[in-house]
């Protein structure tokens, strides 16, 4: 019993495999990205994209873990709702007020370390942000957030 439990495991897993998800990124139109739009100082778009563009942009880089069925499933869901949050490569498409509650919004996220994830910075280690990092960008998102 236990013997055809894991061969129909199995199956199941190598069949998922013929369902791959779509890496491919939308096209971006540098001139209504975030950074052409708000122009951050180079050390904070650096850090923003080392830790946020992968899920929150049309940047995203797929690593080789992400052929692997389920897992690339759980990776682009989470690519596919950080993009729905907040998309830095869409940020002209926003208003005022919701570009300045996103920026408000981030630096909160960082603050209370629920971004970036834990789970991504294990796997891309430069993501990971210093507290001296956090302090820097969330004092930057929030001021940005009022201008």
């Amino acid at each position: 019993m236990i013997k055809k439990i894991f061969l129909l495991l199995v199956v199941v897993l190598i069949v998922m495999q013929f369902f791959g998800i779509d890496k491919t990124n939308p096209a971006i139109d540098e001139r209504k990205t975030f950074a052409a739009i708000v122009n951050p100082p180079a050390d904070i778009l650096k850090l923003l994209k080392d830790a946020c563009y992968d899920c929150h942009s049309n940047e995203t880089k797929y690593p080789w873990y992400t052929n692997v069925a389920p897992l690339s499933w759980w990776i682009k869901h989470h690519v596919d709702e950080g993009r729905e949050h907040l998309n830095f490569s869409e940020w002209v498409s926003y208003s005022q007020e919701d570009r300045a509650h996103m920026l408000h919004e981030a630096a909160e996220e960082i603050e209370e370390q629920h971004m970036p994830l834990g789970s991504y910075v294990r796997m891309h280690s430069e993501a990971a942000l210093s507290k001296e990092d956090c302090e820097k960008l969330e004092k930057w998102l929030d001021e940005a957030s009022h201008h």
